[in-house]
């Protein structure tokens, strides 16, 4: 009896225990979950611009540095009705500006040269992406042609005092991997000797094997290589680091639902900020790397911004601003911003 009743209490302090032990780690796990879905946020610095960029309707469509000055490109160059120009801000402007010492940001206005170029591809609908290698300009132009979405890869020279930039009429076409209104290659890497352009919507109800095109520096087609299931829209890149890593704009409009997911891995992982969790828009900085011929996900946390409300701001340029964060810009909507994101 007395062996029984030393059974029964060694049975029920280990149940107990096991009990106490279960309830702390739920707890642990709760307490984790509820910290990561308050991932932190971060705030925008905006930066005022000046002269005719500072209109809506230049839709600020990529951003990329030439030396010092970043090359702003509207998707439409000759949105101003008075010839046709990419635009340059100083890179110590900038810094000055960050730094409270000035009030706005002058713009250069570059003289950019396409002959008859958008003429002569059907459908037309602007410049999309930019990047440089030394002299040389990398652009994507979207198309809605009569055979559905496409992508143009172009190039072109760049005056060494930016007095002029001249694109060739040569063009190289890009098929999409799944033909969506609105919808084409948005990003350009230039990877040693290699063009990387990236399409905007890889999600999983849209695009099932989402792939990165690969050119050589003459345009010439060579390969598609691996990219992550993405949600929503992916509109630009930063240039690539001496890690192989960049960054790249992902974001999603609520009147976008044939993007929409409730499987956002990346929300999944990481969490969500306050703002996000009570808002339908995304607006998030994700790192990526070239690695193997591919290109993933890193395991390094998204930026999440704070958003404005339930204002979606368009984010379709990002670039690198050194060490310090990322500078970015809207297309059209709600206004043409350009704003700074500091390194978490």
């Amino acid at each position: 009896m007395k062996f029984r009743y030393l059974s029964i209490l060694l049975v029920t302090t280990l149940l107990s225990a096991c009990s106490s032990n279960l309830w702390q780690a739920a707890f642990i796990n709760n307490s984790l979950l509820q910290k990561n879905s308050q991932a932190k946020e971060h705030a925008l610095i905006n930066i005022p611009l000046k002269g005719e960029l500072a209109q809506r309707n230049s839709e600020i469509s990529g951003m990329a540095w030439y030396k010092d000055y970043l090359i702003l490109l509207p998707q439409y160059p000759n949105f101003a009705s008075r010839g046709s120009f990419l635009y340059a801000i100083a890179k110590k402007d900038i810094e000055n500006y960050l730094n409270g010492n000035t009030t706005g940001l002058e713009t250069i206005k570059i003289p950019f040269k396409a002959g008859k170029l958008a003429n002569k591809i059907d459908g037309y609908e602007g410049y999309e992406a930019i990047a440089f290698s030394k002299n040389e300009i990398y652009l994507t132009i979207e198309a809605n042609t009569q055979n559905g979405m496409r992508s143009y890869l172009v190039k072109g020279s760049v005056a060494d005092d930016l007095s002029e930039i001249v694109i060739s009429e040569q063009t190289t076409e890009i098929i999409p991997p799944v033909n969506l209104r609105n919808q084409s290659d948005e990003a350009i890497l230039i990877v040693n000797d290699k063009i990387l352009t990236i399409f905007e919507a890889n999600g999983e109800n849209v695009n099932t094997q989402p792939t990165a095109h690969v050119f050589n520096l003459d345009l010439q087609k060579e390969a598609k290589i691996s990219f992550p299931r993405i949600e929503y829209r992916v509109t630009d890149s930063t240039a690539i680091d001496e890690n192989n890593k960049f960054w790249v704009i992902n974001y999603f409009y609520p009147g976008d639902q044939d993007l929409y997911s409730d499987n956002d891995l990346i929300a999944a992982k990481f969490g969500q900020g306050t703002s996000h969790s009570q808002n339908e828009q995304v607006e998030r900085l994700v790192e990526l790397e070239y690695i193997d011929n591919k290109i993933q996900m890193t395991n390094t946390a998204p930026i999440q911004l704070e958003l404005d409300d339930d204002i979606a701001r368009n984010w379709e340029a990002i670039v690198h601003f050194g060490d310090k964060g990322f500078l970015i810009a809207t297309d059209k909507y709600p206004e043409t911003i350009l704003g700074f994101v500091a390194t978490p």
